[in-house]
């Protein structure tokens, strides 16, 4: 089994390493199922990497996982693996069609549906196992607030909060950046509005948010912009593949682009940034030309 009580001794160590290129960390998360999320990280994670990224997205519903399925892979290993200490994180990434890698969660697996802060902190922990190359890793956390969801959205230096126009969306979401901040002091969120028949309902459901947030909480938040309802995206679900990748010239695929540009011009952090430290500790250390994993 994983061991996450040497996490701060281990990042200690790393400290003393350089870090020219600090990699974005970016959790992609919601208050409730059913906003599309896992089609945003999915899309998200083809266009950064169509623009000539080191993409690595991770699955962080842990039993429930759909980031395979959306993409047609079927990977032989997954996280249940690596928490058991049968593969390591590196034994397991998959090639995705659209030019990234995923790693890939159990689904079906009533232990990993039950797992607590510590065993998620051991699988933060396991990315000091990595060498690949990277410079983004997403996180496509599961819905609600499980010690999961908390777990995986501090480790992220930037959190995308995606809204669809439903009352239960705008309420789960605003549950979500309530108790990121006054639990666990995080400040800044990033809004996406999915399947807007509009531009101004993607503003209005911002807005809708905005008002409340502003009202009872001492948070940030920024618009990040909308994902139009689109068939064309439907179909390329239908494909089990990213719309940005079969229907390049849609308009989903078309705002997809626009977010991408959006997220390069966010500051790029400059040193470790989140709350599990190891994981966001090994994700902006150098990465040694022709070393092997950090262990």
């Amino acid at each position: 089994m994983l061991n996450p009580g040497t996490i701060a001794d281990q990042a200690a160590g790393l400290r003393h390493m350089a870090n020219p290129r600090p990699v974005r960390v970016i959790a992609v998360t919601s208050g409730k199922g059913g906003v599309g999320k896992t089609n945003v990280s999915v899309n998200l994670a083809t266009a950064m990497a169509q623009s000539g990224k080191h993409v690595l997205l991770l699955d962080a519903d842990m039993g429930l996982a759909n980031v395979d399925v959306m993409l047609g892979l079927h990977p032989e290993y997954n996280l249940s693996h690596v928490l058991s200490g049968e593969r390591t994180l590196e034994e397991i990434l998959v090639p995705a069609p659209g030019g990234f890698r995923v790693v890939p969660a159990a689904s079906g697996v009533k232990s990993m549906l039950e797992l607590g802060a510590r065993e998620h902190a051991g699988l933060v922990q396991a990315f000091s196992e990595l060498s690949t190359p990277l410079d983004v890793l997403l996180i496509d956390t599961a819905a609600g607030l499980s010690d999961g969801v908390i777990t995986y959205t501090r480790a992220a230096q930037e959190v995308i909060v995606v809204v669809c126009d439903e009352p239960a969306s705008i309420t789960d979401a605003y549950a979500l950046i309530k108790v990121m901040s006054r639990d666990y002091g995080h400040k800044r969120f990033r809004i996406l509005a999915n399947m807007a028949r509009s531009i101004r309902e993607g503003y209005e459901l911002f807005g809708k948010i905005a008002r409340v947030t502003d009202k009872f909480l001492s948070v940030s938040l920024d618009f990040l912009g909308s994902i139009p309802h689109d068939e064309l995206l439907r179909q390329a679900v239908q494909k089990q593949r990213a719309v940005v990748e079969v229907y390049p010239a849609s308009r989903a695929s078309q705002a997809f682009k626009k977010l991408v540009s959006k997220v390069d011009n966010w500051p790029v952090p400059a040193a470790p940034s989140g709350h599990v430290e190891f994981f966001v500790e090994r994700l902006v250390a150098a990465r040694r030309d022709g070393a092997g994993a950090l262990a």
